[in-house]
């Protein structure tokens, strides 16, 4: 281990961040500024979609539904058109960093729920109970979960999926990540994607597995915390969101100091 790089609750934690580029950035900003030292190592690499014509089509008629769901803050930024926002269209996000990155992109009046922010939260809003009639518009990435769209329908909604972006899994950096790991400058890993955490266990060695397996991984929704435990990591389920995580590290590393005792109970 390397000595604390700066003052504050985290100084000198190395953290592993995951997040994908354009939102790794400001939280390992967030991190530096408590003192973590963080180590950003990007698991899914988020893309144009194939087929931009149809993005390009649904923005044209956008102002024919009532509203639109954005279900990550990817989604936000590549499926929000670049002509103003019709002032008819509700717009949903699915939480708080969602909601900002609409904000950002001048979205008026994003809704998106207080406590659960995945799906099953925003399905719990009133002004989505009674949706009759009404036509949506959903922008996720390649591959998202179904179960906004099958829900809304059920309530009588006609619902429209758009790829807004699509992922990849990364295709170099392993080798930097590693020789981290191999010098044992990382005292922790957070996991924003059940996707992302598979990707990060696959492009690393046997050794690096075993060494990334003894870390803390703080996991902000209980379906990422279960894949990281299929996958053999020590996962610590927090609250969403970047404040969630930060949350859990400074609990965390208040009881163990980093390079001391560092294994979450079994």
């Amino acid at each position: 281990m390397t000595g604390p790089s700066a003052r504050g609750p985290l100084a000198g934690v190395g953290v592993i961040v995951t997040r994908p580029a354009r939102q790794a950035g400001p939280f390992a900003q967030k991190l530096g500024v408590m003192g973590a030292r963080p180590i950003v190592f990007s698991t899914i690499a988020i893309l144009p979609p194939h087929d931009a014509a149809a993005l390009a089509a649904v923005h044209a008629s956008l102002s024919h539904y009532d509203a639109a769901i954005f279900v990550s803050a990817n989604a936000a930024e590549y499926g929000v058109p670049q002509a103003p926002w019709p002032s008819a269209v509700a717009a949903y996000a699915t939480g708080p960093g969602s909601a900002a990155a609409l904000v950002d992109l001048g979205v008026p009046g994003v809704q998106f729920p207080a406590q659960r922010h995945d799906s099953e939260g925003l399905l719990a809003l009133a002004s989505l109970a009674d949706v009759a009639g009404k036509r949506f518009v959903v922008f996720r990435g390649d591959g998202g979960r179904d179960l906004l769209g099958e829900t809304l329908r059920l309530r009588g909604a006609h619902v429209d999926f758009v790829t807004a972006y699509r992922r990849q899994r990364p295709t170099a950096g392993a080798e930097g990540l590693q020789a981290v790991l191999a010098r044992g400058d990382a005292d922790a890993l957070t996991l924003t994607s059940s996707e992302g955490t598979t990707n990060l266990v696959d492009v690393l060695d046997r050794e690096g597995r075993a060494r990334i397996a003894s870390l803390p991984a703080f996991a902000s929704h209980p379906r990422i915390a279960a894949r990281a435990r299929e996958l053999g990591l020590h996962a610590i389920e927090t609250a969403s969101g970047d404040a969630g995580l930060i949350a859990g590290l400074l609990q965390w590393f208040g009881r163990h100091p980093a390079g001391i005792d560092r294994h979450p109970p079994p």
